[in-house]
């Protein structure tokens, strides 16, 4: 190798320069040594049963850096430096603080929150609540956020995994819905199946809790000027009521007038008018296949969406999606199949700069296997990644296709056997 050579103003000749050079360098390493990044890994529990936590949110007071725990209650953060203030909320459980500073395996446990019963108030009351959080969401659709997005898609067939998908998206979305998203990578795994759901995804890119472009009129969504016509609340209590307010518990269920079914619970914090979690369960759903012999019958759908502690703001970025499907499907001359598929999306790594990225809508039309397969596969993007983590549940799903000869990018390729030929 040839040497390298300094330029004079650094050459030993140079004297005087010397401390100045000991000194500038010493100043760089401490320099370098205190934006050094420290990753922490926990799992948060309950207080009194110890049963672990999933979607807790972990957060650092003050800044836009946090994480959610996945569903073995885990969570991994990466800060900045040590020490550091921890806070972690969990909607039925009592916010606490941790000062953090060592990078040890954090154990985490949350007192759960008071449930305080209602007082008599005017029966109105719940639906100015959700009136208030309507046109909350009315003044501040606009506010856009951009980050990313995990999606994993799980299809049962009489309690048998057929498919797996993971896939992760650009995302850009606002306080109400995904605005659009584009694939950064995607995997899967299936086996032969009579059915396989090719766009399930659809339900949760399109799927919001308030689109200016429906007429407000006929609207029959929950958040609409219609709340009064069109549905029946309860206050059921309100969670962690304190000085400051607390979050309202609110059911609700359509008016047996109306031909939309729909029931669930909505979760309004009283003070800023933030939709801080969304429950809702459609037993009238309606789908079809591309096989007109096929039907579902006792279809539900079940929705659920959760924001971000906002603290004092009133909105938030979205901070995961579950959708949930059991159906029978039907075919003449055939036993039912009972179909189960269930998805949840974690958002995360998100900020109000936009992107250049091409994001876009989703549409009936989009085929989720096509997309994953239209994309070359990182086997790097994947490995070690905590926010792609399995729960030991799913791993099991990941075996059971190994042992049926599944095929896709997840699956692991059966060694050649001795002897055989390789290309």
């Amino acid at each position: 190798m040839l040497p390298v050579r300094l330029p004079a103003v650094f050459s030993t000749a140079t004297r005087p320069f010397r401390g100045a050079l000991v000194l500038l360098l010493l100043l760089l390493s401490l320099t370098q040594f205190s934006q050094a990044q420290v990753q922490l890994r926990g799992v948060v529990r309950d207080k009194e049963t110890k049963e672990v936590l999933p979607f807790a949110s972990v957060a650092v007071p003050g800044t836009s850096n946090g994480t959610t725990t996945n569903l073995e209650g885990e969570f991994t953060l990466v800060v900045k430096s040590l020490p550091v203030t921890l806070l972690f909320s969990e909607l039925n459980h009592v916010k606490d603080t941790l000062r953090v500073t060592t990078d040890a395996p954090l154990n985490v446990t949350l007192a759960e929150a008071t449930v305080v019963l209602p007082e008599v108030k005017v029966a109105s009351f719940p639906f100015q609540l959700v009136d208030r959080a309507f046109r909350n969401l009315q003044r501040n659709y606009r506010r856009t956020y951009y980050g990313k997005a995990f999606y994993r898609q799980i299809t049962r067939i009489d309690n048998e995994p057929s498919e797996l998908q993971e896939v992760v998206w650009n995302v850009k979305s606002n306080p109400a819905r995904i605005d659009g998203t584009t694939l950064a990578q995607g995997r899967y795994a299936a086996r032969q199946a009579p059915i396989n759901l090719s766009n399930f995804s659809v339900y949760t890119r399109k799927f919001g809790l308030f689109d200016p472009q429906q007429d407000s009129t006929t609207s029959l969504a929950l958040l609409s000027p219609n709340v009064e016509k069109n549905y029946l609340l309860e206050l059921k209590g309100i969670v962690g009521e304190d000085s400051t307010g607390g979050v309202a518990e609110i059911e609700f269920e359509t008016r047996p007038e109306v031909r939309y079914r729909a029931q669930g619970t909505v979760w309004i914090d009283i003070e800023t008018n933030q939709v801080v979690r969304y429950r809702m369960v459609q037993p009238s759903f309606t789908g079809s296949t591309n096989n007109p012999r096929q039907k579902f019958e006792n279809a539900k759908l079940t929705i659920e969406m959760a924001f971000h502690p906002g603290g004092k703001a009133s909105v938030a970025p979205l901070e995961l999606m579950k959708m949930d499907l059991t159906t029978d499907l039907t075919e003449p001359g055939k036993k039912p199949l009972a179909i189960n598929v269930s998805s949840f999306t974690f958002f995360y790594d998100q900020a109000t700069t936009p992107t250049r990225l091409p994001y876009a809508r989703a549409s009936l039309t989009d085929r989720d296997l096509d997309a994953i397969r239209a994309k070359a596969y990182d086997p790097e993007f994947w490995a070690n990644n905590p926010v792609v983590k399995r729960t030991p549940a799913e791993d099991e799903v990941i075996a059971a296709f190994e042992q049926k000869g599944a095929f896709g990018t997840m699956v692991k390729k059966p060694a050649p056997k001795p002897g055989a030929r390789t290309n």
